[in-house]
């Protein structure tokens, strides 16, 4: 039974790819809704923004949703039974506070591993506050005050599919909401939807003993934001689907110490030129004629998993600006 559930899950997001729609107009400039690679936890920034080969807690959702299907049971505690994975992660920052221009990132995520369903699902919902802006007439008249806002609600599920592999998937739907509806704008709001999708894995490698790395060594790789362009009256902006590879060693490890390192790779997969932005699936090729890619390295220390302490370097090439 458990086979035939995974199955279908899997199934739903194969077709659910599928179905989503494209847009061919591109206007100049960077992607749409950056606010989807906004880092959302704390763990993970103070590491130089490396989490695609740990991917440990429920933040997998953002980092690699492959990292959910080793999130199965917390293990028993004295004589506590073990009990399924449950955990939520909230967070909430003022962005670029330097400018007073009431800008917040909000977050939010719950998870849960369900035997029946053998994985581990998780909701995630970010919303971005834009801040207040002033309308104004052709001849300078002041029309009145909005507020502009983005956000995505995502449903994510992650399941072993060999004994130290797991994959797992996010499914996403995103709306824009930048002006409301005006003359200007000849009656059209410039509202924009998209719905995208992330596929992550994540290889702890158990039976390879080779320079002693088993059971010390995680792979991952998270492919983000995958979906059509987000179209504002008539024009339209691509997603910024990322490539994202990264690896993890736990360097020392012993009853009071655990010691990790962490590198990360990450790919915007967005190709723009005067002439517009290439779509979907032809970016994913042509985006690798951009310069350069961002680097991130991290290094994390426990003491009883009670004190941390977490330093980070993280790098962009200038040309991406």
């Amino acid at each position: 039974m458990k086979f035939y559930l995974k199955v279908a899950l899997i199934a739903i997001f194969i077709t659910s790819t599928f179905m989503l729609p494209n847009n061919a107009m591109a206007q100049a400039g960077g992607s749409a809704v950056p606010f989807l690679l906004i880092s959302p936890d704390a763990r993970a920034s103070g590491m130089g923004e490396t989490g695609t080969a740990i991917a440990d807690d429920i933040n997998a959702i953002y980092w690699n949703p492959g990292g959910l299907a080793f999130l199965d049971y917390f293990p028993a505690v004295g004589n506590r039974e073990e009990n399924p994975y449950t955990q939520v992660a909230l967070s909430f920052s003022p962005w670029l506070p330097q400018f007073n221009a009431d800008l917040y990132y909000s977050y939010a995520t719950v998870g849960r591993y369900f035997e029946d369903l053998d994985g581990t699902v998780a909701f995630n919902f970010i919303f971005m506050n834009l801040g207040e802006f002033t309308r104004t007439a052709e001849n300078g008249q002041v029309l009145g005050k909005f507020i502009s806002n983005e956000f995505s609600v995502g449903l994510s599920y992650g399941t072993i599919v060999a004994p130290d592999l797991g994959v797992g998937f996010q499914l996403r739907y995103i709306q824009s909401n930048l002006t409301p509806t005006s003359a200007q704008t000849g009656g059209e709001a410039g509202v924009g939807i998209s719905a995208s999708f992330d596929l992550g894995i994540l290889w702890k490698p158990s039976d390879i003993d080779f320079l002693g790395i088993k059971d010390k060594l995680s792979l991952g790789l998270n492919l983000q934001n995958v979906g059509p362009k987000v179209t504002y009256i008539r024009e339209s902006d691509p997603l910024p689907t990322t490539l994202r590879i990264g690896t993890a060693m736990n360097v020392y490890k012993d009853e009071f110490n655990d010691l990790k390192f962490a590198i990360d790779f990450s790919k915007l997969l967005v190709k723009r030129d005067e002439n517009g932005s290439d779509a979907l699936p032809l970016s994913l090729v042509s985006a690798w004629q951009n310069p350069g890619a961002e680097w991130a390295f991290g290094v994390e220390y426990w003491y009883e998993r009670v004190l941390a302490l977490r330093a980070g370097y993280f790098t962009e090439p200038a040309a991406l600006g």
